[in-house]
């Protein structure tokens, strides 16, 4: 009996799917009698008399419904409902009222026939549903949905009071709040929907002293890439917190960093750094500060730089909690000064300090760059393969593993590269297992043209010439492959790699052909949302051509959904759009 009833129950949703309401309503028939008290049954059943055009039937069984005891008032809206289709807008008004006045009897019955009115768009009515509930009862909290129908209404005032009161009654998470407030507001501070909030924020923050305020009119200023005005208001909450943490101004500092703004991420971490009482948080922040010096310093820079590097270790020395500043310092004596020697002892050093694994870890997998730079292939080795060992269950391991591959690939160990790297295409970490796969391709793929892996020789030189920095030595060797073996699968590699590198000496009208070179001939290959991403990037970063930018994103967006860069390429998209961001 029971499968019976389930399989009329089954059906009859079934056939309302499918638009064939005359079978349907045979079922739901039978469901009401052996039901009766089933107020879905009832919906089910009323809706296909409508649907059929039968409203004096839905009448009178609305009617008999509404006149028993105990009857959900949401069938009062039905019947309303049924009257507004027969165009009968008084009658229908009567008892939308009804179902009103009936939330007087039990203010918990606010949410069903708010969420009814909603459902049929009557959005005046919701609001008095809800409202009225919450009057009635103020433990109720229908701020959400209130929200929700103001936004529909385009009364985007009331939209953000009640969106904001449910964060000042901690009825909701702020980032929840701000993911449906970011639907509203630009990155365009003039926008209409932006000044309403920004008056609304000032307003509360003037009559009531509360953090909140100054939090959310700094996230709206972060929107608006005003950056100055959020330093204002995060060095405001910092000196009326009473936890002194830098955590929000570190979050700010590195927002500008990522969105280009070297010297106001500069003015943050100065105001770290000299506020700060956590010797920990003023490194960092020191750190952070000669990274910007360092975008583009040139050799008298360099000088100053290294200088404030070791003024700084000689205040922090060789301690665990300087394990940043000692690692920081190896890479600019390696990377930027060309002295590896140094580098190594700086790093063995910091190995002889009492330290946990991943600390091990991330001091070894430094030193095994360094290594690499230094063409101590086999020593690098030994390193990566430690952290991988000793970290398997670890991204840091994963990352361990991929360098093995790498730096078999600088060898020309292209087999022992290959076996490692089949492991890793399955990574958790996306970024690795999206390098792992592009390195398998490129080695596999051109190694079956290709049995005496000349082109990919060359490759592998040229990667571990731009590794080191050499950068136009690497780009001569691109042309050589470029030039020597047309048409073989290696040319695109070697197009994209050598777009990067000429990115890199701000040579951009050659880097953008090489993107475009391999947009036009191998639009279908792998590398094709690489290079579309390369030129979006170009476009929106350095040529000032935001449109082209959203053109290649949308490429991206709507052809390689697939791709490692879709959600970049979404988010950046959305950014050049004017959508606020989160």
């Amino acid at each position: 009996m029971q499968a019976l009833f389930s399989q009329d129950d089954f059906l009859a949703k079934q056939y309302i799917n499918d638009g064939e309401y005359k079978k349907a309503l045979v079922f739901y028939e039978k469901l009401v009698k052996k039901n009766p008290r089933r107020t879905d049954y009832a919906e089910g059943l009323v809706l296909c008399y409508q649907q059929l055009e039968d409203y004096t039937k839905a009448e009178t069984f609305l009617l008999k419904k509404i006149s028993e005891k105990n009857t959900y008032p949401t069938l009062l809206i039905e019947l309303g409902h049924n009257y507004s289709l027969q165009d009968l807008p008084q009658k229908a008004a009567e008892y939308y009222e009804k179902a009103l006045n009936k939330i007087e009897e039990n203010p918990n019955y606010g949410y069903g026939i708010g969420f009814r009115f909603h459902k049929y768009v009557l959005l005046d009515y919701a609001i008095k549903a809800y409202s009225k509930a919450m009057r009635l009862n103020p433990d109720l909290d229908y701020n959400f949905q209130l929200a929700r129908i103001y936004g529909e209404q385009g009364n985007i005032e009331k939209m953000y009071e009640s969106y904001l009161e449910l964060i000042r009654l901690g009825r909701s998470s702020t980032s929840n709040v701000l993911r449906n407030i970011s639907d509203f507001v630009t990155s365009d501070a003039d926008n209409q929907n932006n000044i309403k909030l920004k008056r609304i924020l000032l307003q509360k923050a003037q009559k009531d002293p509360d953090l909140l305020w100054n939090e959310l009119l700094s996230w709206l200023f972060v929107q608006q890439k005003q950056y100055n005005s959020a330093f204002g208001q995060e060095k405001a909450i910092y000196k009326r917190s009473d936890e002194n943490s830098m955590q929000r101004l570190e979050g700010l500092g590195n927002l500008a960093m990522e969105d280009q703004e070297p010297e106001m991420a500069k003015d943050i971490f100065e105001y770290i750094a000299e506020k700060s009482n956590d010797l920990g948080t003023i490194l960092k922040a020191k750190l952070n500060l000669i990274d910007i010096e360092l975008l583009d310093a040139n050799d008298k820079k360099l000088v100053e730089v290294q200088k404030t590097f070791e003024t700084l270790l000689a205040n922090y020395g060789y301690q665990s909690r300087s394990l940043r500043l000692q690692i920081a310092y190896a890479n600019f004596l390696t990377f930027k000064k060309g002295n590896p020697e140094k580098a190594i002892n700086i790093l063995k050093k910091s190995l002889e300090l009492s330290l946990n694994r991943f600390d091990r870890g991330y001091v070894k997998m430094a030193l095994g760059d360094i290594l690499v730079f230094d063409k101590k292939f086999n020593q690098a080795l030994i390193y990566f393969s430690q952290t991988q060992k000793d970290l398997k269950n670890d991204v840091l391991g994963q990352n361990a593993r991929f360098k093995v591959a790498q730096t078999s690939f600088y060898k020309g160990d292209f087999d022992w590269a290959l076996t490692q790297l089949k492991v890793l295409r399955s990574s958790t970490s996306q970024l690795i297992a999206n390098d792992a796969m592009q390195l398998s391709l490129l080695i596999s793929d051109n190694s079956l043209e290709d049995s005496t892996q000349t082109a990919l020789k060359k490759y592998a030189r040229a990667d571990l010439l731009a590794y080191q920095n050499n950068t136009k030595e690497a780009i001569e060797e691109l042309n050589d492959i470029l030039e020597n073996h047309k048409g073989e699968k290696i040319e695109d590699e070697a197009l994209l790699k050598q777009g990067q590198l000429l990115e890199r000496i701000k040579d951009y009208e050659a880097a953008k052909f090489n993107y475009q070179k391999i947009v036009e001939f191998y639009a279908f290959d792998i590398l094709a949302d690489d290079a579309l991403f390369a030129l979006a990037e170009l476009y929106k970063n350095v040529l000032n051509e935001p449109e082209k930018a959203k053109s290649h994103y949308e490429k991206i967006i709507y052809d390689h959904q697939d791709s490692y860069y879709f959600p970049l390429a979404k988010r950046n998209y959305r950014i050049l759009r004017g959508d606020a961001i989160n």
